[in-house]
């Protein structure tokens, strides 16, 4: 068995997603397992720690067990051994990093948004192509184990005709006051790419376009509901970009889908996030781990009557979908696809263009709702 140890330099690993759940829950796994090709090669990665500060990043090194961090971007590109750049940074710094990177001639993997414009985004796959190397973003809503499941019926024609879709995200993120907040003070910083459009249209965009199709149109409502924030210094700061987004997207073949996304809910459902899914022959409700069935010949028969009590619960009334396999972390598994991408050639539909049809929605919910009207949205 031949094995192949490749550099993969990450930027932005003192933050919570590229800590938690790229380095520790991804990379740190395939750097021991590896990736197996068909030719039996075991493809393993060896984290080089990127970021401005040293400190943090000799303090996760040691703690991981990792031999190499650096706060030199340029140099960590430079080495022929690192072979794959990962940016997990502020979105307002993913083109310049990016784009050294390219230019260095790594393949690319990038949290998204891949850019804070469909422009720049286009440019960095026409660059990438250029070049003849890979790319690829991050699209882990589609790698939980309740959409594999939902995807599992959709595949399956479990819903016959499907007819809408509606969706709930979200949960309260405390101001940073008298409770620290659950999510860093850029997210809240229109001019750092912060926002709940910009972060969470680009998740939906791929959610809807690989489940359902392509998304034809939006009218979004976009809000600031919380003013004043704390951040990582506990000092008050306005926030400028928006924290709940209220949006109907029109989905080619008829189907309309509904997305309340909101920093500023707080959570009376089974899950975080959660999507019902109606069609004419069923419909399911799925989460980040669990989906639940209504097939058409078993559907009660509902009657509105205010006057009386309602006897029957309706949750009792759906059936769980089993797991019928082991799902492993979804960050995890896209690695390992995008690493089969990269040295085997296997179709990887989430590049950068894919990333731009992301930022394209964001942009046209941000026009939608301060122009307060339907955007259509063109193909990328």
């Amino acid at each position: 068995m031949a094995v192949r140890t490749i550099g993969v330099a990450v930027n932005g690993v003192t933050g919570r997603m590229g800590y938690r759940q790229h380095l520790v829950r991804s990379l740190l796994p395939l750097r021991d397992e590896g990736v197996r090709l068909p030719d039996g090669t075991v493809i393993k990665v060896e984290p080089v720690l990127v970021g401005r500060n040293a400190d943090k990043l000799k303090e996760i090194a040691e703690r991981h067990d990792l031999a190499r961090w650096t706060t030199d971007l340029d140099g960590a590109l430079a080495d022929p051994d690192v072979e794959i750049y990962f940016d997990s940074q502020v979105t307002s710094k993913h083109v310049e990093s990016i784009t050294k990177a390219l230019e260095a001639g790594k393949h690319v993997y990038t949290e998204k948004p891949v850019s804070e414009t469909v422009v720049e985004a286009v440019q960095l796959a026409e660059l990438a192509d250029a070049k003849g190397l890979r790319h690829g973003v991050v699209a882990d809503k589609l790698y939980l184990p309740g959409i594999r499941k939902l995807k599992r019926l959709i595949d399956g024609g479990f819903f016959g005709r499907i007819l809408s879709v509606r969706g709930e995200f979200g949960y309260w993120v405390f101001e940073g006051d008298w409770q620290p907040a659950q999510r860093p003070s850029w997210n809240y910083r229109a001019e750092d790419g912060g926002g709940i459009v910009s972060d969470m249209f680009c998740h939906w965009s791929y959610l809807l376009h690989d489940l359902f199709g392509r998304v034809e149109a939006v009218t979004a409502k976009a809000v600031t509901h919380i003013p004043t924030r704390w951040d990582e210094q506990n000092n008050a700061y306005e926030a400028t970009a928006d924290d709940a987004a209220y949006g109907i997207f029109e989905i080619e073949n008829g189907v309309i889908a509904q997305i309340n996304s909101s920093w500023c809910t707080r959570v009376r459902r089974d899950e975080l996030v959660e999507f019902q899914v109606d069609g004419t022959e069923g419909s399911a409700v799925a989460g980040l781990r669990e989906c639940f069935v209504q097939p058409r010949a078993v559907t009660p028969k509902p009657v509105w009557n205010p006057d009386l009590p309602v006897t029957h619960p309706f949750r009792d009334q759906w059936q769980q979908v089993p797991d019928n396999e082991d799902f492993d972390n979804g960050f995890k598994v896209q690695w390992a696809e995008f690493l089969r991408h990269v040295y085997q050639g296997t179709p990887f539909p989430h590049d950068f263009r894919a990333g731009a049809r992301g930022v394209a929605l964001a942009a046209a919910g941000l026009k939608s709702s301060s122009e307060g009207r339907r955007v259509e949205i063109a193909d990328v």
